[in-house]
């Protein structure tokens, strides 16, 4: 009788790829984790229980196949654990890396439930596909017939890649247009390499070029080329700009130098990375070397940037956060590794105001939590008297993001937007108020995650593929 290779959890513990030490990982942008041995990726996917309502699927934005690849990769059968594991997500080595696993996937595995400690699910979806590319698994984009119909796409980020995965796939000529110089969106200059090298992005953005995407980057739409134009020359068209705006500060002394954009201050990191010419790092402008930094936020672009400024040298590093640890919407994940790489953490603090031109000081508010607001978290209040000086040579704003006023800046008023800007787009279908127009990600749902950008791009690619069969068997007629 062959071996019984899952349900091993009741006597295998959980175990994580090994972390790099933190004194030493806190020097550089390389990956924290290492990558997990085959016959440890076994042993960690032989713990799924296998059990009949599979709840980290049904958590999972994309509804991957969890528990069929884990157990694949428990029996060693790696290749047909990668074909299971792509069959429903565009990137599985870029969601492996960087999706918050503990509050989806991971957070509801139904071991974790019973006290056995989760699957490591995310790990284990990198190695594998991290496998395939080595493997030489992972196949160039050879649709079976090329098709006539164009589609424009704006926005090179996760939900504008994976939507032209699909269409290209199906034979459709695909054209990217971006603002940046590079495609990838956040993936590639909004995400330190210590949770997602670079190479692991531009190496999907060549697969999608070498199977015919047409990339026209250092694009503004509006500006370099009209939307009208767009729509003009291509079939239809995919909106996916995400969302740059971000909320600022109104406080007294906000607009004082050395206060600073999360965005500007992560872009600019991660081109330096690349090898680029950045003047703002370099005049210091965007780098935090010798600094007393101070981060204003609390979620993962603000982890993002408390990280990135240990590994740039700053002299100190704290985050200011309104409320506390357990409604922070960062992952608690990401935390625990800026703790050990020496960032401190001011919980039930927000900024009341900032000294000095350069900025020399963060008045800050001591807080307390009252009463749930409508979301049910509970609603920070000022603790009256509560306020102490904070020294500080760079002050990054990572409040979030808001979308940019598209109608204006695209000369586009019968798009239909949202009270919040967003772009008002049909549940499901993606479909915007302007026929053969669609739209994903975060312009839709405002700033969200990567995962599920992905998701509305595979389905705005199969719906926008069926919009195309109805409109060419139109004109046939």
């Amino acid at each position: 009788m062959a071996k019984q290779p899952m349900l091993k959890f009741v006597k295998t513990a959980k175990e994580m790829p090994q972390k790099r030490d933190a004194d030493v990982r806190s020097h550089d942008f390389g990956e924290i984790y290492r990558e997990f041995a085959a016959e440890k990726a076994a042993e960690q996917s032989g713990r799924c229980s296998q059990c009949g309502v599979p709840y980290c699927q049904s958590h999972c934005p994309l509804h991957n196949n969890i528990p069929d690849w884990l157990r694949l990769t428990a029996e060693g059968r790696l290749q047909e654990a990668y074909e299971i594991s792509q069959a429903t997500n565009t990137f599985p080595e870029i969601c492996g890396r960087i999706c918050p696993q503990d509050r989806l996937c991971e957070g509801n595995c139904v071991i974790e439930q019973s006290g056995h400690g989760t699957v490591t699910i995310g790990a284990v979806e990198k190695y594998i596909t991290d496998t395939a590319f080595d493997m030489g698994w992972v196949k160039p984009i050879k649709p079976a017939t090329d098709r006539a119909e164009s589609v424009a796409i704006i926005g090179a980020g996760p939900g504008g890649l994976s939507a032209a995965d699909v269409l290209r796939r199906a034979g459709v000529q695909v054209t990217v247009y971006d603002r940046y110089d590079r495609a990838g969106g956040l993936l590639t200059y909004g995400i330190p390499g210590f949770k997602l090298e670079k190479d692991i992005v531009m190496q999907r953005v060549k697969q999608l070029e070498d199977g015919g995407v047409e990339f026209v980057l250092n694009c503004n739409v509006g500006t370099d080329i009209s939307f009208d134009a767009i729509r003009g020359k291509h079939d239809a068209v995919l909106i996916a700009a995400g969302v740059y705006k971000t909320r600022e500060l109104t406080n007294e002394g906000a607009d004082a130098a050395g206060i600073v954009r999360a965005i500007d201050f992560l872009t600019a990191s991660n081109k330096k990375s690349f090898g680029d010419d950045v003047p703002e790092f370099e005049d210091g402008t965007l780098n935090a070397s010798g600094k007393r930094v101070v981060v204003i936020g609390g979620g993962d672009t603000a982890m993002d940037c408390v990280r990135t400024a240990i590994r740039q040298g700053a002299t100190s590093v704290k985050c200011l956060y309104r409320r506390d640890r357990a409604n922070m919407p960062g992952s608690q994940r990401e935390v625990q590794n800026a703790e050990e790489e020496g960032v401190e953490f001011v919980w039930l603090a927000a900024p009341a105001g900032f000294s000095g031109n350069p900025v020399s000081q963060v008045s800050v508010q001591k807080m307390r939590l009252g009463a749930p607001d409508a979301s049910g978290r509970q609603s920070p209040e000022k603790i009256e008297g509560g306020i102490y000086e904070e020294g500080a040579d760079l002050v990054i704003k990572a409040l979030g993001f808001e979308p940019e006023d598209i109608q204006a800046d695209w000369d586009a008023e019968e798009l239909e937007t949202t009270r919040w800007g967003t772009v008002k787009a049909q549940f499901g279908t993606h479909a915007t108020s302007i026929p053969g127009v669609y739209a994903v990600g975060d312009i839709v749902r405002g700033a969200s995650l990567v995962v599920w950008a992905i998701r509305d791009g595979r389905e705005a690619g199969e719906e926008m593929l069926r919009y195309l069969a109805t409109t060419t068997s139109v004109a046939a007629e």
